[in-house]
């Protein structure tokens, strides 16, 4: 769902043409120091050509104000922007991220693991950064796997309530102590409430979690609700 040119691309670049003019305008401002205490009394520099490359040199400052206002509207409307995520108003969605919501006692991920282990632990880890479950699975075999948590922390067994957000990391290592490389992915389902663009990347609110919108993998009509 992502465009070739994104509105973080053109924020990179806006950012280094900054960057380059901070480090010029350094420069001119050192030269023309270096220009007024050296300048001959008897023949001092013409304010006017003085005035004329500060003016271009403000000039170029404003211009790249006006590139971020523009950066701004390109990312509203990059890959459709807000206009596609406002269609997913009201919307049920699937989108792949690293997180995952407890949701009916349940949250699961996918993980893959570079080659076959002697050791592997999953931690579950909250919104907060704390650890809230650490499990020893039996297969450790390389390749893709489904991890699915009941919700329950270890070693208390205290079951945490729906609605939280939680994501896992993953530790392999083989027969050597050699750590193996391994990747996680978790699924977010839930009606889309709000959209919003932050730093040039739309975000859809699925609930109270927020995904970049070209993470949507799946839509479909939100369930009726009963009154």
């Amino acid at each position: 769902m992502a465009s070739a040119v994104t509105g973080t691309s053109i924020l990179d670049k806006i950012n280094n043409s900054r960057n380059s003019l901070a480090t010029n305008e350094q420069t001119f401002l050192k030269l023309l120091t270096t220009q007024l205490k050296n300048q001959d009394p008897l023949a001092p520099t013409d304010t006017a050509q003085m005035t004329s490359q500060i003016t271009q040199m403000t000039g170029v400052e404003q211009q790249l104000v006006t590139n971020d206002l523009l950066a701004a509207l390109v990312g509203m409307n990059d890959g459709g922007g807000i206009s596609q995520g406002v269609n997913l108003m009201g919307k049920q969605v699937t989108a792949e991220t690293d997180k995952s919501v407890l949701k009916n006692g349940e949250a699961s991920w996918s993980y893959t693991q570079s080659r076959s282990a002697t050791a592997v632990k999953i931690e579950v880890v909250d919104k907060f950064g704390k650890t809230i479950a650490s499990i020893l699975p039996d297969d450790m075999a390389g390749g893709d796997h489904t991890f699915k948590w009941d919700g329950k922390s270890t070693p208390e067994g205290v079951k945490q309530p729906d609605g939280g957000e939680y994501t896992i990391k993953v530790s392999a290592t083989d027969a050597a102590g050699t750590k193996l490389t391994t990747t996680a992915k978790g699924r977010i389902e839930g009606v889309v409430t709000k959209v919003t663009n932050e730093s040039g990347v739309n975000m859809v609110w699925i609930g109270d979690t927020k995904v970049p919108l070209d993470s949507v993998i799946g839509v479909t009509n939100a369930p009726a609700t009963t009154t």
